[in-house]
């Protein structure tokens, strides 16, 4: 039979378009999944599509659409729309442009329109309405706001209550970083942006790594870097066995024999035993220790301590003893303090808060709580190099309010902590290893009654000190706002941990859990924040460097040889001293010019803390001489305390609020000139050496790097600002809600005159 179908042709023509088929597969249009980028041990846990991202407050034209996701990590929103009316980004390789980590939620707010509802989310709580909008609050001041119009009613729920869930963990082990470590460990092959994550115990980020002093030779380094020769690194605490709040290792006089430790570490609060900080070369040490909880032993155990440190001073000098909870603000009043200063830069309109703007902020009291720190910590650094006295400071604990004074006593002192691997040494030494709770104090696991935000006052302090002494700091405060954003990232094991114990302690009970198997390493390795290459880019981490930073001894080339010359007194610039009008304990007084009307800086009142009984003629003397001289930047430096001078750090506050930002200006003007002209002179200074005789190439091959962020090097560059720069560089706010009323949203009045941050509990209730 013959087929009544057509024959086939065979003959194939290819300047005709080719015929159209039945496939209905090829009609339709190709959908591209919008799928999140995750990292090893990473899981979604809920997810939602078709949500409205709302990037301006007036207009909804610049929203974004996209998936908004879950995870054990972060919540993220995928999009393939472009960002409108941001033109720079700094991103952190961990994290997407939209994402936030779980850690640094603070509050989640759902809202239905229709029946006019708002509630704050816990983490076990039922949630009666569908949310058409999500409105996340989170620690470091950003609002991101989502809208359900056309999502699902109850996958939007569902999303809301799983990001409620997870942001808010019952138990350490939920957070991220163990699932991450556990990956790791099952799966020595995985990377993360292209580093072996089997590597990320090293400290590193630079040609200089960071000394985690989890060993002895960490310990004993310190010691010979500043020359204490009547000190000794003590190892009774190998395994935790004496006091679970201290390092395994720690510095001790070294006429305290390990057997009298012993006995003495029961006297004191935690057995936190005298913990040594640093030593000045003219012999006076800092030390740190917890009070003596047994009142019938605290003369002896005093008096046994103080003749250990005195016969460690080659003077035999005597002790002088800081209690530092009778004379310096309480963590519940910093915390009180930094809640006031949230809700003014977060919640109240600026249109209704400009006139009374400093009033505002010197009610908070925060910038009062800096200034009491310097201040002390100023005192204590005159006892120290004029009286030549040691220094303890005692604290009921030892872990909270000492880190933040030692820790500025030595930025003060010792040009070493005011480089980047100083600095970062210096966090590691008398923070994380000295045992302050960053766990309760960053509040990851949402306890409140324990939080307070002491290591972001020390970053706010030390900022003080780098905004009047620019040039002697090597870090910038782009390096500081980073690090303190890094407290937020629950994949760094750096700052998510009350104690070294508890990490090996937590990390060792999880391994046993997860059948890992640990070897001879006591617990599992984390993350460290010290290796930057894991969040930033090379060329990003250029930004942490001070184009100002004047280097302790600069190279030279002359007759064909390298040579260094040292920067003295006469170089260095003198507009940041003088002799104030009025003085008085390291205080200005208000005679001094006052703030402009409607500036950031805070003009309060100048009222120092009495001075010991004894020292208040050599302190004004001492400060008096100081500040009568031109600035050694590598020697001691003191921080001026007048209104005036402490300000409000804009950068690290008011960074993701719209209102206050400057197109094209601010002090980033000063830092982009400021690098092209230090490149210019990083890259002339090669191009001679390079010309010089042969054995200098070898000597100071460098990369063709620049240290700088902006760079002036090809014929093409101009000077001109940019056009993406603003005051808040390197951070765009684009995306975070200003805090004018949110246009065709019923909540616009709550947001605007509701205290969110303290009303939480009534909120919760509301259904």
């Amino acid at each position: 039979m013959f087929s009544l179908k057509p024959p086939r042709p065979t003959f194939r023509s290819y300047l005709l378009p080719r015929p159209q088929t039945d496939d209905k597969t090829n009609s339709e249009p190709k959908v591209k999944k919008l799928e999140p980028v995750l990292l090893p041990g990473e899981i979604v846990v809920n997810e939602v599509n078709f949500v409205r991202k709302c990037i301006a407050t007036d207009t909804s034209q610049y929203d974004l659409w996209g998936k908004l996701i879950c995870s054990n990590f972060k919540i993220s929103f995928v999009t393939d729309d472009p960002m409108p009316l941001q033109k720079f980004h700094y991103r952190n390789l961990l994290l997407g442009e939209h994402d936030v980590p779980l850690t640094c939620i603070e509050q989640i707010v759902t809202v239905n329109d229709q029946k006019r509802k708002q509630k704050v989310l816990g983490p076990n709580q039922k949630l009666k309405f569908n949310p058409t909008e999500l409105i996340i609050y989170c620690k470091d001041f950003r609002i991101v706001r989502f809208r359900f119009d056309e999502s699902g009613p109850e996958s939007a729920k569902k999303v809301c209550l799983a990001i409620a869930h997870y942001s808010q963990p019952a138990d350490l082990q939920l957070l991220f970083a163990f699932e991450y470590v556990g990956e790791k460990y099952h799966n020595s092959a995985s990377t993360i942006n292209g580093m072996p994550t089997g590597g990320c115990s090293a400290a590193g980020g630079g040609p200089q790594k960071t000394p985690l002093f989890e060993t002895y030779s960490d310990w004993d380094r310190e010691i010979k870097r500043t020359g204490a020769s009547g000190w000794r690194v003590c190892s009774i605490n190998e395994g935790y066995m004496i006091s679970t709040c201290l390092p395994e290792y720690f510095v001790v006089p070294s006429s305290l024999a390990d057997q009298d430790l012993k006995t003495f570490s029961h006297a004191f609060v935690g057995r936190r035993m005298p913990l040594w900080c640093w030593s000045h070369a003219n012999g006076s040490a800092l030390v740190r220790m917890a009070l003596v909880k047994d009142t019938l032993q605290q003369r002896k155990v005093d008096q046994r301590i103080c003749t250990a440190i005195t016969k460690s001073h080659p003077q035999r000098s005597d002790v002088y003893k800081s209690d530092l909870d009778k004379t310096l603000p309480s963590i519940q009043e910093v915390q009180a303090a930094f809640v006031k200063l949230k809700q003014l830069c977060v919640n109240e309109p600026f249109e209704e808060t400009e006139e009374k703007w400093l009033s505002s902020l010197e009610s908070t009291r925060w910038l009062e709580h800096v200034r009491a720190f310097l201040r002390h910590s100023s005192e204590l650094v005159c006892m120290l190099e004029s009286r030549r006295v040691s220094v303890v400071l005692q604290e009921e604990e030892g872990r909270d309010l000492s880190c933040i004074v030692a820790s500025l006593v030595q930025v003060m002192l010792d040009p070493y902590f005011r480089t980047i691997p100083g600095f970062q040494s210096l966090v590691q030494k008398d923070w994380v290893m000295a045992g302050h709770p960053f766990l309760d104090r960053c509040n990851h696991l949402k306890r409140s009654e324990k939080e307070s935000p002491l290591f972001l006052l020390f970053l706010d302090a030390t900022w003080q000190l780098l905004d009047q002494h620019p040039a002697a700091f090597e870090f910038s405060e782009t390096y500081l706002a980073v690090l303190g954003d890094s407290t937020r990232v629950p994949l760094l094991g750096t700052f998510l941990f009350n104690s070294p114990h508890q990490r090996v302690k937590q990390s060792t009970e999880f391994a046993i859990s997860k059948n890992i198997q640990l070897g001879d390493e006591k617990g599992l390795k984390f993350p460290s924040v010290w290796d930057w290459s894991l969040q930033f880019t090379a060329k990003d981490r250029t930004l942490f460097h001070n184009p100002l930073y004047i280097g302790r001894s600069t190279p030279r080339v002359q007759n064909g040889s390298a040579r260094s010359f040292w920067r003295t007194k006469k170089n260095y610039s003198s507009t940041l001293r003088g002799m104030p009008a009025s003085f008085k304990n390291g205080l200005i007084s208000d005679q001094e010019s006052l703030p402009r009307r409607n500036s950031l800086i805070l003009g309060g009142k100048a009222t120092p803390a009495p001075p010991a009984e004894g020292q208040d003629g050599g302190m004004e003397t001492f400060f008096r001489e100081w500040f009568s001289k031109p600035a050694d930047l590598h020697g001691v430096l003191l921080p001026r305390l007048s209104g005036v001078h402490v300000k409000l750090w804009k950068l690290c506050y008011l960074r993701w609020v719209p209102e206050t930002q400057i197109h094209r200006g601010g002090s980033v003007t000063a830092y982009h000139k400021l690098s092209l002209l230090a490149d210019e002179v990083d890259v002339l200074s090669r191009t001679l050496r390079q010309h010089r005789a042969s054995p200098l190439q070898a000597c100071y091959a460098e990369l063709d790097q620049s240290r700088m962020y902006f760079r002036a090097r090809g014929p093409h560059d101009t000077t001109e600002t940019p056009e993406f720069l603003s005051s808040s560089f390197p951070f765009s706010p684009v995306g975070n809600l200003c805090r004018r009323s949110i246009s065709g949203t019923p909540l616009s009045k709550f947001l605007s005159g509701a205290k969110i941050w303290l009303s939480t509990e009534t909120l919760a209730n509301e259904d």
